[in-house]
């Protein structure tokens, strides 16, 4: 029970802090509009959320693809293996937040700060991937899973930057799967 709580909490302060930031602007909305809007206080914002960009950038989505990873078959290539279980928490994702992450993708690709702080996070997600590839196939992390899991990351963050160029209106697997596809052809 209260951690249902404390997830709906979470919940409520993303959701105002990206209606805030669509309505009045990342920079001009302050924390303690976001708290205000989610009924909490500005301490209680930061008991959830570190800084105003984690209110935008922080997830779960990368600990959900890095065990769909895992849980992938032996005899898949890594690549493979990436693309379906991106496929596959992409699903899970956009069924109960689309919204939450265009918006959020809109803002990471239309904010300096943001951007920013994406390459600190793409560099985690990249290192999380790599582990995963290297826990499925029981070998340590090397160069060639590193660069792998860093070929695909950019796959995705480029197939999303495309979804938000387009306004959202082209559909992602779509574009994972053209992103994915020039990576393993090259074309």
């Amino acid at each position: 029970m209260r951690e249902q709580r404390k997830a709906r909490t979470r919940r409520a302060i993303q959701d105002h802090a990206l209606r805030l930031f669509l309505s009045k602007g990342y920079d001009e909305t302050t924390v303690e509009e976001i708290a205000a809007a989610a009924g909490v206080s500005h301490m209680t914002f930061f008991r959830y959320f570190p800084t105003k960009e984690a209110v935008v950038e922080d997830d779960d989505y990368d600990p959900l693809i890095a065990e769909l990873v895992r849980n992938r078959p032996a005899g898949e290539s890594p690549l493979t293996a990436l693309h379906a279980a991106l496929h596959t928490g992409l699903d899970a994702v956009l069924a109960t937040d689309r919204d939450a992450v265009y918006t959020r993708t809109r803002l990471v690709v239309t904010t300096p700060a943001l951007r920013a702080r994406q390459w600190r996070n793409t560099a985690t997600t990249q290192s999380l991937l790599a582990q995963a590839l290297a826990d499925r196939e029981q070998r340590p992390v090397d160069l060639r899973l590193r660069v792998i899991a860093a070929a695909a990351t950019a796959a995705l963050i480029t197939a999303l930057t495309a979804w938000v160029d387009g306004d959202g209106t082209e559909d992602l697997r779509t574009l994972v799967d053209e992103a994915f596809a020039a990576l393993s052809t090259g074309r």
